[in-house]
């Protein structure tokens, strides 16, 4: 609980300082429940007219340290990942760079109301469909489709076990890019509770 009212207090100043606020996304589990020498980057979420803009501010990022993406869970994932991968190239680029920093998402768990990470260094965001393998695709709606099929994500790796022939698949997991951060969240802390014999190295948004 003391984690939660730290968060808490935390946004409450960015919110008096500069007059914004984050609404993080939720989950109902944790994959990572603290993180040390940490430097926070904030996406808010901004109207501009009638469009929606993602408002990023990383003034007190340092390379050398792991990095917490606060990111306000309205934003459709087509204005987070394209600042997703310019903010990572920013960093891998630098001669500061810290080989074993993290970068990670910053969740809240409705459950234990606490504060939750998700590490994503080692994820490469594209903006394109998969040339080959199977696609594992969530929709704006929530939905899981494998290879245009509806699957329940209950049943998700019982249908991709069934998928197998003589050796083992590649998995795409594919997003679509008018998904709200928030639902993007909760899809990818479910992947990360599966028990599945695979390392994922690439996101699809498209």
């Amino acid at each position: 609980m003391k984690i939660y009212l730290a968060f808490l207090v935390v946004f409450g100043l960015v919110s008096c300082e500069g007059r914004k606020e984050i609404q993080l996304p939720k989950a109902d589990k944790t994959i990572i429940g603290d993180v040390k020498e940490h430097s926070p980057i904030y996406m808010f979420f901004k109207v501009e007219g009638k469009d929606t803009v993602a408002d990023v501010n990383r003034k007190n990022a340092i390379v050398s340290t792991n990095w917490i993406f606060n990111i306000d869970k309205r934003l459709p994932l087509k204005l987070v990942v394209p600042e997703l991968i310019k903010l990572q190239a920013k960093k891998d680029k630098s001669i500061h760079k810290n080989e074993a920093a993290e970068n990670y998402f910053s969740y809240a768990n409705d459950k234990k109301k606490t504060l939750a990470f998700l590490p994503f260094a080692s994820l490469k965001f594209k903006l394109e469909k998969p040339k080959a393998g199977v696609e594992i695709y969530f929709t704006k709606e929530d939905k899981v489709l494998v290879e245009q099929t509806v699957v329940e994500k209950s049943n998700l790796i019982n249908y991709l076990d069934s998928l197998k022939i003589d050796k083992p698949l590649k998995y795409n997991f594919c997003f679509d890019k008018e998904a709200s951060y928030d639902t993007f969240i909760k899809n990818a802390v479910f992947i990360n509770t599966l028990e599945i014999e695979m390392i994922i190295s690439e996101i699809y948004i498209f």
